[in-house]
């Protein structure tokens, strides 16, 4: 398939003129790209190497602000300098901006170019590791959900974010008419996502007004990342370039289902499924059934890397396809773990908590700290829940909301011990200035409820 560039690639396309541009990116707190326009001249004869950003862009909020409580920088230390290390292996183009390549960076120390530990590419990267010292290595692939709106970013921006008209009228979940209506943002959107080097495989309405879904093929953990967050990228941009909005927020509308970004898991080993047990209950490995033990012990303690914003918990209403409950069941859409593909090669395990707002690295690594705990423990998988899970009283539940997820976070032994107090730190302060800034917000809610009547 068209896509990946070598590094020889890019220089000849920049010697015929091809390429113009070089996007180096990082990837920050928020699995957003961050980083800078090359000229590729430049970038081919020298920036390659390495080039620099500031230190606050892992310590901001979706705001750009620079909350204080970072051990990381700080104004009182001069917010320095991070490397910004270009990993060559991503390189790809981005056919819907003319001329232009882009690449991934990893983000190193500036002095003694250690990868920094609380980036999300490097927490990633660290639980893959764990995962190959194992010989096992992980594969997953996300779903990427969002909402189409009528008019432009600055359009709804100008109008205080109050006009907020869906693309559609009406739910076009599996709906081929309506979707029809919306190609001229999804035909160019997988087609050059496919053309820049991702595995799509289709767009489908989804189950709202306006609401879409992206599918892209499972992929190494590391690269479904990559793909997700690009893919998530190029939404917004080729939605904007049509004149339309794309929206990642979770819940948008208080009478509408939310947006989430379900994540498939397996390990395989030697090539093979090692989820795969033809034998087993449902197809399941024993390491399977302790990888999804630890997946739903862990849950809470991982809840703040899938649902990291206030906004994220006004998703886990019941009645919406959005899970309210920690178990498992085989091919039921209600439970917040769901098992795959039972009986077959491809057994896996769907965790459906995570809102559109993830960012994908932080998801994924949680994940796998959480399931390979679950290997490590050998934790015994409980039975399969069944019917309406939002019915089930005995089933553990996930936090109701971003304080209560912060405060299990801050306790979690299992992933201060998988991924370090610095980098669990780092997102408790990430989540604690979410929480703060909230607070001062006097809300449309509050006004209209008390103005009069309190």
């Amino acid at each position: 398939m068209p896509g990946l560039m070598t590094f020889e690639a890019l220089k000849s396309a920049v010697d015929d003129g091809r390429v113009d541009t070089v996007l180096a990116c990082i990837v920050d707190m928020q699995g957003r790209l961050m980083g800078k326009r090359f000229h590729a001249r430049h970038f081919v004869d020298s920036a390659w190497e390495e080039t620099h950003c500031c230190n606050y862009l892992l310590a901001t909020d979706l705001e750009m602000a620079t909350p204080d409580g970072y051990a990381s920088t700080s104004w009182r230390t001069g917010y320095g300098d991070y490397v910004m290390k270009p990993d060559l292996g991503t390189i790809r183009p981005m056919p819907w901006l003319d001329g232009t390549v882009m690449l991934l960076c990893d983000v190193l120390d500036h002095h003694g170019h250690a990868a920094v530990s609380h980036s999300p590419r490097a927490i990633l990267k660290h639980q893959i590791a764990r995962c190959e010292a194992m010989g096992l290595a992980p594969v997953m692939a996300t779903e990427l959900e969002f909402f189409l709106f009528q008019k432009s970013y600055a359009e709804i921006a100008n109008g205080g974010y109050r006009d907020l008209t869906p693309i559609s009228a009406y739910n076009e979940d599996y709906n081929i008419l309506q979707t029809s209506r919306e190609e001229h943002v999804l035909r160019p959107l997988r087609n050059h996502l496919y053309a820049a080097g991702i595995p799509v495989e289709n767009s489908k309405g989804e189950a709202e007004a306006g609401q879409e879904e992206l599918n892209i093929k499972y992929a190494g953990a590391l690269d479904t990342a990559d793909h997700h967050t690009i893919a998530k990228h190029a939404t917004k941009e080729i939605a904007d370039q049509q004149g339309h909005a794309a929206s990642f927020l979770p819940k948008w509308h208080p009478e509408r289902v939310g947006s989430s970004a379900h994540v498939h898991q397996s390990l395989w080993r030697d090539g093979d499924n090692a989820f795969c047990d033809p034998q087993g209950d449902h197809g399941m490995s024993d390491l399977m059934r302790h990888y999804m033990a630890g997946l739903i012990r862990y849950a809470p303690d991982m809840t703040v890397f899938m649902a990291p914003y206030i906004n994220s918990y006004k998703r886990f209403t019941k009645g919406t396809f959005a899970p309210t409950k920690t178990v498992w069941s085989v091919d039921n859409r209600t439970a917040g773990f769901r098992l795959c593909g039972a009986q077959t090669k491809g057994v896996r395990v769907e965790c459906r908590i995570p809102g559109s707002d993830m960012n994908p690295y932080l998801a994924q690594a949680a994940m796998l700290a959480a399931g390979l705990a679950g290997i490590e423990e050998k934790l015994d998988l409980q039975a399969p829940t069944t019917g309406d899970v939002y019915e089930d009283e005995q089933a553990n539940e996930i936090p109701r909301n971003l304080p209560s997820a912060l405060e299990t976070l801050r306790g979690s032994a299992m992933l201060r011990s998988a991924m370090g107090d610095e980098v669990i730190d780092h997102y408790c302060r990430a989540a604690e200035w979410e929480i703060e800034d909230f607070d001062k917000a006097i809300t449309d809610y509050e006004i209209a409820r008390g103005f009069e009547r309190a």
